[in-house]
């Protein structure tokens, strides 16, 4: 017996599906969990501990199933008819996903998915169970201070002036700085090392996969990071981090209970497409910034507050 589950999106949404796949595994401990991400995921799939196989999947692309129809199909991409329709294409023995009216679009993301299996099982589902075993592999660079100034929409990007001021900081501290992201992001990473002194090398911006960026923040002292996929990584392995979050507020993708300062200056949700910074995120200033990264990385300082 198989199960499929449809959850084609980014890093962060991947992680923040975890708590609700492992919840699925208990509902059927009988089927074979089946992924549908994409395969640059299968590095951390392989850690999740609730996943038997994944079949690489583009956003919004139809699934290459194979063999009969699942038992079951669950839609864990969204509430619309474009993620639905692919699971139903399948024909499923049964379908599980969210319409319109019972989506809550003010819910957490971690607590919206583990609400859809417990609701269609009656099975425990906790939304704080997001740790991953860590990689087999070592990190690229031993207990660094991670500095990331991506994000998939401008609108969630502090400016790299100011992370560059963050890493020059902490690099004057004694912290190991490395910048990282995708190889989209590699310019940006670049500038930011350049404004803050920092070696070449310091720029892992393009040189790790999945694996190793994993492996670089289960080891790391910190960090730093917008609201994005590197930040659930941080929740993964509970390191501690200071996290800046705008247009979207905590309350809706913020980390689980842990070694976390949560910055956020808005009152409301703002556009998360948008090309430019949010201006929630502009109220966060380098000042804070550092003393909430001085406060995780010091035994007993502050931890898992919302500024």
């Amino acid at each position: 017996m198989r199960a499929l589950v449809y959850r084609a999106i980014g890093l962060g949404d991947l992680l923040t599906g975890v708590p609700a796949l492992r919840a699925l595994r208990r509902a059927l401990p009988g089927h074979q969990i089946v992924l549908a991400a994409p395969g640059s995921q299968r590095p951390l799939v392989e850690l999740v501990d609730a996943v038997d196989r994944l079949i690489p999947t583009a956003e919004l692309e139809p699934v290459a199933w194979d063999g009969p129809p699942p038992e079951v199909g669950i839609d864990l991409h969204g509430n619309g008819l474009a993620s639905r329709s692919l699971v139903e294409a399948l024909s499923p023995g049964r379908l599980l996903a969210y319409d319109l009216s019972t989506w809550n679009p003010d819910e957490h993301e971690r607590v919206r998915w583990c609400r859809l299996v417990a609701s269609a099982w009656d099975v425990r589902a906790d939304p704080d169970d997001v740790l991953l075993r860590p990689p087999s592999c070592a990190p690229p660079v031993a207990r660094a201070a991670i500095v990331h100034p991506g994000a998939a929409s401008g609108s969630r990007r502090w400016p790299a002036e100011r992370f560059a001021a963050v890493a020059a900081a902490l690099r004057d501290a004694g912290e190991e700085v490395v910048v990282t992201g995708s190889p989209d992001e590699r310019d940006l990473a670049e500038r930011v090392a350049s404004l803050a002194g920092l070696r070449p090398e310091a720029v892992l911006a393009g040189r790790t996969d999945l694996g190793h960026l994993a492996a670089l923040v289960a080891d790391a002292r910190l960090v730093v990071a917008g609201d994005t996929g590197v930040a659930h990584l941080a929740s993964a392995y509970a390191t501690p981090s200071v996290l800046l979050f705008g247009p979207t507020p905590p309350s809706r993708w913020g980390p689980p209970p842990g070694p976390h300062t949560v910055l956020w200056q808005g009152t409301g949700v703002g556009d998360p497409h948008a090309a430019d910074p949010d201006p929630a995120l502009l109220e966060i200033t380098v000042d804070e910034v550092l003393m909430a990264a001085y406060g995780v990385l010091r035994p007993g300082g502050l931890s898992n507050r919302t500024a």
